[in-house]
């Protein structure tokens, strides 16, 4: 099965589908409010991240559970997220973003 870089305003979602609209249909699905604004099959049925380019060192890495839940209860709203985990954990709101913030970039 091919696999798909789609690109929304918000997110990029790399994603196997055996087509362009079913590529398409799982964003939809996901982020029902959201275009697609860019889609791409890869040349390669694997995708890799270097995780120095995203400022993430080996050792410092460390997903939060908690920010992770808030970030799927808020179905990848930042901001929900945000204002999820201040609430969960007492955290401030600086915090909490740079807790959200760093999960995502670790795809959560």
């Amino acid at each position: 099965m091919p696999l798909f870089e789609v690109e929304t305003e918000n997110h990029i979602i790399i994603t196997w589908a055996t087509d362009e609209s079913a590529a398409t249909g799982v964003v939809q699905e996901a982020y029902p409010e959201e275009e697609v604004t860019r889609l791409t099959k890869r040349p390669r049925d694997t995708w890799v991240i270097s995780k120095s380019a995203l400022g993430i060192s080996a050792g410092k890495a460390d997903p939060c559970n908690t920010a992770r839940d808030c970030l799927a209860k808020a179905s990848g709203d930042k901001v929900q997220a945000i204002r999820l985990y201040m609430h969960e954990t007492g955290a401030d709101l600086e915090r909490s973003r740079k807790v959200i913030e760093s999960n995502m970039v670790m795809g959560w």
